[in-house]
């Protein structure tokens, strides 16, 4: 293909990456053991507007970290839009770590298992009156939690922080921000991708130049590549849909993040 074809034109990923991310970013300034239904207890951002304005905002300078990337630039749309789909999420959360957004978040008051228990024996004990059709739930108010069924558990809440405790507590630079973010665009594993061995090689750069500057900056700390791997095997662990649902669903609504990202992919950001 094209891309294939055209080969290292604009030179190696450590280039390109740390190129896009000086336009891109400005200066830089786990769960304990218990119930395991502690887990699926649902949860929502305390404060939606604040918390969702600060990810919208990361998202578009992430979009156009990757815009700015010339090897990014050379692969067909159809291309780049396959892999902006798969790793938008990670590179969100990336961008959250790297700026140092904290999530504050409460439970929903949703009955436990001994209310609906004892909610239910006192209706059987009361004479049933037939009962009118339900009416259709209310929108939840703009900023304020819902508490439908698409709300994230606390146990996915827990995973994305932390995801970012580990992130915050290793101090990653903006470099490796950098290089894991080209780690985690440029996946070949993905079905449908036409130009995989030259995003296998882009990979592949990202991984050398990560490994290279932290034995270079990092000399006395043999396992730093090693726990930032370990980042990105966290990052693996978390659902899109349920990044979606914390960050965007209260403030929007439903949205559908295809038709978001190409939008965005194709404007100028």
């Amino acid at each position: 293909c094209r891309c294939c074809a055209q080969g290292r034109r604009h030179g190696s990923i450590l280039y390109s990456i740390l190129r896009s991310e000086e336009r891109a970013l400005p200066p830089p300034g786990s769960a304990p053991r218990g119930c395991p239904c502690g887990s699926r207890r649902r949860v929502a951002l305390r404060s939606p507007q604040v918390a969702c304005k600060a990810a919208s905002a990361v998202l578009v300078k992430t979009l156009r970290f990757v815009q700015n990337v010339p090897c990014f630039q050379e692969l067909p749309l159809e291309e780049q839009l396959l892999l902006v789909r798969s790793c938008w999420a990670p590179l969100l959360l990336l961008g959250l770590a790297q700026d140092r957004v904290h999530l504050e978040t409460v439970e929903s008051a949703e009955p436990s298992m001994l209310q609906r228990i004892l909610t239910a024996r006192q209706q059987g004990e009361r004479a049933p009156a037939p009962a009118p059709a339900p009416a259709p739930a209310p929108a939840p108010a703009p900023g304020r939690p819902h508490h439908g069924p698409h709300l994230p558990s606390a146990g996915d809440i827990q995973a994305i922080k932390g995801f970012l405790a580990k992130c915050w507590s290793l101090d990653i630079s903006t470099k490796e921000y950098a290089y894991l973010k080209g780690t985690v665009l440029f996946n070949p594993d993905l079905p449908g991708l036409q130009c995989t061995q030259y995003i296998e090689g882009l990979q592949r750069e990202a991984q050398q130049a990560l490994n290279e500057h932290v034995r270079l900056i990092h000399r006395g700390d043999e396992a730093r590549f090693a726990k930032l791997n370990v980042v990105l095997s966290l990052l693996r662990s978390i659902n899109a849909n349920v990044v979606a649902e914390l960050f965007f669903r209260p403030i929007i609504g439903a949205v559908n993040m295809d038709d978001m990202l190409l939008e965005m992919l194709c404007a100028k950001l």
